[in-house]
Order: C-alpha cells, then sequence, then structure tokens
C-alpha cells in the first residue's frame, strides 16, 4: 500500500428503538489520508471538517491484525474508541455542544487485506449512558489515492 490513500468511511446505526427507526440511513464520509504499516499494525491518518463547526478534527485509525480496531480523534471533537470482539469498551465523546459517554459492544470484526486495498468492517452495540441505542456496522475502506475505482462496497462480500 503506498502512503498517500484516499479513506472512505460508512456507517449504519439500526435504532433499536422503533419509534426512531426511520432514521436508519448510511452516512458516508470520504477523505485523502495518509496510510503506514508499523510493527505490524495498520495506522490511516485524515482531517475532517465538520459542516458548521470551526476547526478540525484529526483522526486516527489503528488496525492491529484481525482482533482490535481502534479510532482516535482529536482536536474539535475528541474521543478513543476500541472495539474488540466480545467485549465492551467505553469512551467519552467530547464535542462542541457536550460530552457523551458511550459503550460499544463488538460482535464481529472482519478485514480483507490485499496489497493495494483494505476493508474493514466491524459490527456492534453502541449505548449512551448505559442505555442502548443501536445496532451499528462501520465499514473502512483503504486505497491508493491515484486508485482509478473507489468504492466502500467494492468486493465487500464478507
Amino acid at each position: 500500500m503506498t502512503k498517500d490513500v484516499l479513506v472512505s468511511i460508512s456507517g449504519l446505526q439500526m435504532a433499536v428503538n422503533e419509534m426512531e427507526s426511520n432514521d436508519d440511513e448510511p452516512i458516508e464520509v470520504v477523505s485523502a489520508g495518509t496510510y503506514y504499516l508499523k510493527d505490524g499494525k495498520h495506522y490511516i491518518f485524515f482531517e475532517e471538517v465538520a459542516e458548521g463547526i470551526p476547526g478540525v478534527t484529526k483522526t486516527q485509525i489503528r488496525l492491529t491484525g484481525r482482533e482490535t480496531l481502534e479510532v482516535i480523534k482529536k482536536g474539535v471533537s475528541n474521543m478513543h474508541m476500541v472495539f474488540e470482539k466480545g467485549k465492551i469498551n467505553r469512551c467519552i465523546y467530547r464535542t462542541p455542544m457536550g460530552e457523551l459517554n458511550l459503550g460499544i459492544c463488538t460482535s464481529k470484526i472482519v478485514v480483507d487485506e490485499k496489497k493495494d486495498n483494505i476493508n474493514i468492517r466491524a459490527e456492534y452495540t453502541l449505548d449512551v449512558n448505559y442505555e442502548l441505542l443501536a445496532d451499528c456496522t462501520i465499514r473502512i475502506n483503504v486505497k491508493p489515492r491515484d486508485s482509478k475505482e473507489f468504492s466502500i462496497h467494492e468486493k465487500m462480500t464478507f
């Protein structure tokens, strides 16, 4: 994989409360970023800008083998989410509007790694302040920046 990459993150939350189930729509973000492989760990770095909020959030994604995925944000928003199959991990998500206490219970992490393409999918439940909020899926695709084809759904058949 090259150093200069495109990162696509797609997330879907399925509300556990039927009254909120009309909001089940995927969200996708595509950013230019930087990729490194060091000591068997994959590192992906990119910046995010939120509409209507001044400032930048620097995001790091760290993949350790096929067992642990971490998403770390610093800047306008701050958090350190850890996805580990079969474990519940908690974090504080700090935003300009306030703090949220999040619980992430990961049921599945799937990694499809090729020479110039990495696909990651994590399935998890999300709670806020110890109240179940949603069943979620996050998909991450990393490709060289000069790749001619770029789609989060390409070959994600797992």
